[in-house]
């Protein structure tokens, strides 16, 4: 049984605001996130596959596959 992980990085942003609101309903609903102008996060992720090589080719995972 061979295991192989893959790491990747990404981030992603949402808006939370109310443009109607006033900031400071914007912040009591919302709190630190509440922002006009985007939020960011940043995150990792680690994905993890499990098996048994290929008897012929040694092979266990495409990892071109595994990235996409």
């Amino acid at each position: 049984m061979v295991f192989v992980t893959r790491k990747e990085r990404f981030n992603a942003a949402h808006k939370l605001h109310i443009a109607s609101w006033s900031d400071e309903k914007n912040m009591e609903v919302f709190g630190k996130c509440s922002n006009p102008n985007w939020h960011g996060h940043n995150y990792e992720l680690y994905v993890t596959v499990k098996g048994n090589p290929d008897p012929v080719t040694g092979v266990g995972m495409d990892l071109k596959k595994l990235s996409a």
